[in-house]
This record gives structure tokens, sequence and C-alpha cells, in this order.
């Protein structure tokens, strides 16, 4: 191991380069099926990641497809080993773009992980508001998170990632509770897409800011995701001490919200420069200079007063 690969971190947490039963924090410079292959069947509580899918440019389309995916389904194998019986694989994926059509590799990824007898429990949309704009077509501000636990006996922890109630002095208005409070005094569920009908549908939506030029934890990462986004999957779906697994680490952002919320967490990443980034991440998470986005943080809406937000003069001359 070079190096630079050394340990970074501070007294406060060592790191393993290999599985270790006894470790909190792993980290596999290499390919993930390697390091798959040294963790125990049945050892995680939760498996999240956002899966590579730059799709072969060298391939005709349906070519790199079907390769791409015959790939993955030989790690979303060893995944499904390595996952505790009510444990849970949180998927994130966006589209996949070619010549202006539009794969959505959720629904490919869909039947991947029901050929492990999977049971998909939320598929959750991750809403953004800025991104790069399409001429053709609606330019695209989601991604999609599939929730899939291993069995009917999963865990999930509500009230670590319940949101404030819009109207908290609501009360039941017949039955056997009349006048009593109808909602829950630590909040309500957070809703998923599928509620996108119902009358607060703005609030169906996961709205996070991705990870653009100015988001406090940019780094030279191209597909970075909030640490937000991960922690809420990490609170729901995991106990204290479980083991939290990302096998794409990248930027190491799923180890970060795993040991931030006293998990204890392991990736692998086969481009050195990305785990030289991961390590020097959770070194600054320890040393408490990290930059991250509050959980929660509402998305910064403009008053109108700022100049960027104000239609420019050059434009009113011709509305």
């Amino acid at each position: 191991m070079p190096n630079s690969l050394m340990n970074l971190f501070s007294s406060q947490q060592s790191i393993c380069d290999r599985f270790d039963p006894d470790a909190n924090l792993v980290l596999y410079p290499g390919d993930a099926a390697d390091f798959l292959d040294t963790i125990p069947s049945n050892s995680v509580a939760l498996i999240v990641t956002s899966p590579p899918y730059n799709i072969g440019k060298d391939y005709e389309q349906k070519t790199a497809l079907e390769k791409y995916l015959q790939t993955q389904e030989k790690i979303v194998s060893q995944l499904y080993r390595v996952l505790r019986e009510d444990g849970s694989i949180c998927w994130q994926v966006g589209n996949f773009i070619q010549k202006g059509e539009v794969y959505p590799l959720d629904i490919f990824y869909y039947d991947i992980f029901k050929q492990q007898n999977m049971f998909l429990r939320n598929r959750i949309v991750w809403h953004y508001g800025h991104g790069l704009h399409a001429k053709k077509r609606f330019s695209g501000r989601y991604e999609t998170i599939l929730w899939f636990s291993k069995s009917d006996n999963y865990l999930f922890n509500l009230d670590p990632v319940r949101v404030p109630s819009k109207y908290p002095g609501k009360r039941h208005y017949k039955g056997a509770k009349k006048g009593q409070l109808s909602g829950n005094k630590k909040g309500k569920n957070p809703s998923d897409v599928w509620e996108i009908l119902v009358k607060d549908w703005e609030e169906a939506i996961w709205d996070i800011p991705n990870v653009k030029s100015n988001h406090p934890e940019k780094t030279n990462h191209p597909c970075q995701y909030p640490v937000e986004l991960v922690e809420r999957c990490v609170l729901a779906l995991t106990n204290e001490n479980d083991w939290v697994l990302d096998p794409y680490a990248g930027a190491g952002t799923s180890l970060i919200a795993a040991i931030k919320n006293n998990r204890r967490a392991m990736g692998s990443e086969k481009e050195l420069d990305y785990i030289e980034i991961a390590k020097k991440r959770i070194n600054s998470y320890y040393d408490g200079t990290l930059r991250t986005r509050p959980l929660g943080k509402p998305v910064y809406v403009p008053t109108g007063k700022e100049k960027v937000s104000q239609i420019p003069e050059e434009w009113k001359e011709s509305i």
C-alpha cells in the first residue's frame, strides 16, 4: 500500500484497509467484488451506495447497457449474501442519457434485486433544484433511491427521521378520538413519491440540494451526493454500532454519514484519488473541521431582493 494511503486519522479513530470484524472503519483500496469476498455472510445492516453508471461509450447502447447490468447482477448477489436478514439496501441512481434518449436505471435495477427475492419498500425521489439544462427535453432534476429489504422482518426506525408536521394542532373531528390531537408530537413520516397526488404534493419529494460548486461538501469527485441524503437512510434503517457498507465509496460520503451517527462503516473504492479524498474528509470530521450541510436544513428560497433573482434590464424591453 503506498505511503500516501497510510492512515491519516487522528488518535480518535483508526482505519483498516481490509475487513476486520473488530474495526469501526474499513476503507478498501480496490475492486468492490474483491472486497465483498472478505465480508462474512449476514453481517451488514445497511448497504447504501450510488453505483457507477457511466455505461460504456465504446459500445452501442443496447450492448453497453446489457454488459453493465450483467456486471451489477454479480455485485448485487454478493451484497445480498453479506446483508443481514433484517437489513436493507438503498440504491441511488439517476437516468442514463444516450443520444437524447432517457434510460431510467432504477427500472432496470428493479429486476436485478427481485431476482434475489428482495422486497421493494419505497422508491424515493430525490429532488434537487440545480443541474445541467437540457435543450430538447425537460431538464432533469431528480434521482431515485430504491429501498429494498432482504426480508419482511426488516429494521425501520421512524422517529429519528420524522419531519415537522404542517398542522401540529390538527385534531380528530369525529369518532372515539374526537377532539384529540391527530398527529405525532415528534413529527410526521417523511413522504415518498407515491404520495405525490395528495394535497401537499411538494412534501412528497425529499428536497435536498445536490453537491455542486458552492455546496460546502464539494470535492473533486464528479458524482458526489450529500451526507444529508445518506443520513436519513442510516438513521432509519440501522441501530448504533451496526455495520453500514458502501461498495462504491467514492469520496466517503456514506462512511461519514455512518460514523457521524455512531455506526461502523466500511467501503471499497478502486480509484486511489478518491481514497485519498475520503480519508482526508473522514480525518476532517474527527478534527471537527469537515463542513457538511445540516440534516433537515430548509432549501434556500430567493426573496426576490437579490439581484440575480430579478429580471435583468436587458430582458425587460422584450417582455
